[in-house]
């Protein structure tokens, strides 16, 4: 059960937060990304095929979010970033307009972070979150969320991670993103399996 030491447990379900073999459960973590984001089947394919060649880059790590029956309720993934990659050359323009450029070196970038949501605002996402970064070598974290008052913004922001840019656009996006960042290890209470 995820726990906050020194709390009672946050979520009443044996959720356990462990490593993913993403490649070999993809369809179901996409299945929960659907869930909680609301993608067409369309754009899960399209998401498939970036989430198997995201998942092969070297550092590339990902977490699981399980049930006692090993059904996922959440996932996360990153890997280490690199300037070279679709997402920084994407966000460089904006980072470095906002004289934050220097975050795209030397950080973990948190590619996709999805919970279900009938197991949002347990603990849950920011176990999955706590424990990836915990692990990271690199000394911060960015990330990008949709550009609004979220729950999801609101968890980065208990975490330590900061605007580093707002109102950036993703081509084919229909809203404009923010671009976080933290330094690691992230602030705020610990998760821990009891």
């Amino acid at each position: 059960m995820l726990r906050f030491p020194g709390s009672e447990p946050r979520t009443p379900d044996d959720i356990v937060v462990g490593p993913l073999d993403l490649a070999a459960r993809v369809d179901e973590a996409l299945a929960v990304q659907a869930h909680a984001f609301g993608l067409s089947d369309e754009e899960i394919e399209v998401r498939r095929h970036i989430v198997l060649r995201h998942i092969a880059v070297p550092g590339a790590r990902a977490l699981g979010a399980t049930t006692p029956e090993n059904r996922l309720v959440g996932f996360v993934y990153g890997m280490p970033n690199d300037r070279v990659h679709w997402w920084s050359t994407v966000v460089q323009p904006y980072l470095r307009r906002e004289h934050n450029d220097g975050w795209l070196d030397d950080s973990f970038v948190i590619t996709e972070l999805h919970v279900r949501p009938g197991y949002q605002n347990r603990g849950v996402g920011r176990g999955l979150i706590t424990t990836i970064t915990d692990t990271a070598r690199e000394p911060q974290s960015i990330l990008s969320a949709i550009d609004t008052d979220s729950p999801a913004r609101g968890l980065y922001r208990s975490l330590g991670y900061t605007d580093l840019a707002r109102k950036v656009l993703f081509p084919s996006a229909p809203m404009p993103y923010a671009v976080m960042g933290a330094p690691l290890p992230l602030r705020g209470p610990r998760q821990v399996e009891a």
